[in-house]
């Protein structure tokens, strides 16, 4: 038996589909319901490094007394039939359903089907922000590195599919909405309840950290996402790592391979590629006394991972200059938005990059 099965939660289902959402279900369970196991499930991506951690992740979720279930749901052209046939009796049954990314198609696909008294979202980074404002605001739900921009087919063709779930997403009087997370918050959408994620379970699973003298770097998608140009990004990586003697750089699990090669040779950074999210990973150690980011949900949670350590958490702001020609008009005010709201963090002069 497990080392915290208590009792079972057969009402409660979760959904899953990055480390990042996982992590913060089981930070959820510690601050809800404590001991009581639940059934959890995991929509796996195709990204290997993704499925990785997502296993790493699954191995933690087990030990906590939760029932993990595994879903190729993008295995090919049938999987998501399969999937959500064999998932549509226990969301026709679940009490309370918690979720990571309420953009997911796939998640928005779901929640048409459930009739849960109970929704939960757990944060999913920068990306709750954004979908705290969109639902104050009456928006459809769109991430923010596409707002702005043409909808494109697919987009119209699932657009009733979204606007049953942002309705699913909004309190009613027969319907609870909590939002658990830790990003900062504007305007609040009535109704919902906002519960502080402070990492709780992550500083009493882990560390403190053994605390080296150097400096780590955090890496980013937004050149994946075609936010920032790639070589504007190369180049400012090189400068930030000569500047603070960074001798480390910790892969965004989207990272493409040709990008981290190339980081690699032209800095001389040793490229990691995590086997847990960056939270657990700073908290087990070693980690470098400095740890530097541009803006990305890092700045909000590692200071909270590692609290009551020394570790200084310190960002560098996206130049305007490194924007893609394609990037979201959002892009510049949202970036800056996520790190002029961090808190415990060192704000870094922006790196010219040429």
């Amino acid at each position: 038996m497990s080392r915290r099965a208590g009792s079972a939660g057969p009402r409660t289902l979760a959904f899953v589909e990055s480390p990042v959402q996982l992590l913060n279900v089981l930070e959820w369970a510690h601050e809800h319901a404590p001991g009581a196991g639940f059934t959890l499930v995991v929509l796996s991506p195709i990204d290997p490094m993704t499925r990785g951690q997502l296993r790493r992740m699954s191995e933690l979720a087990r030990e906590e007394g939760h029932q993990v279930r595994w879903e190729e749901a993008r295995g090919g052209t049938m999987a998501p039939f399969h999937t959500i046939g064999g998932l549509t009796g226990m969301l026709r049954k679940a009490d309370r359903v918690v979720l990571g990314d309420p953009f997911s198609r796939y998640v928005q696909l779901l929640l048409t089907i459930t009739g849960a008294r109970d929704l939960v979202v757990v944060d999913d980074g920068t990306a709750t922000m954004e979908f705290v404002a969109q639902l104050a605001s009456g928006e459809r739900l769109v991430r923010w590195h596409r707002k702005g921009g043409r909808p494109r087919p697919r987009d119209l063709v699932f657009a009733p599919v979204s606007s049953v779930a942002r309705r699913r997403l909004t309190p009613s009087g027969n319907r609870t909405v909590e939002v658990f997370s830790s990003m900062p918050m504007g305007e609040t959408p009535p109704g919902v309840t906002v519960t502080a994620h402070t990492f709780a379970w992550t500083r009493s699973r882990f560390g403190p950290p053994r605390i080296t003298k150097g400096a780590d770097m955090v890496g980013t998608s937004l050149v994946e996402t075609g936010v920032v140009d790639g070589d504007r990004y190369l180049e400012a990586v090189r400068t930030l790592a000569k500047a603070h003697g960074a001798t480390r750089y910790f892969a965004h699990r989207r990272e493409a391979t040709e990008k981290l090669h190339r980081l690699a040779v032209e800095t001389g950074l040793e490229i990691v590629r995590p086997d847990l999210p960056l939270e657990l990973i700073a908290r087990r150690g070693p980690v470098g006394r400095t740890i530097l980011s541009f803006p990305s949900t890092v700045v909000h949670t590692l200071p909270l991972a590692l609290s009551g350590t020394d570790v200084r958490v310190a960002v560098c702001d996206i130049d305007p200059a490194w924007l893609t020609e394609t990037a979201s008009p959002r892009a510049q005010g949202f970036l800056s938005g996520v790190t002029g709201t961090a808190r415990d963090v060192t704000r870094l002069p922006t790196v010219t990059a040429v």
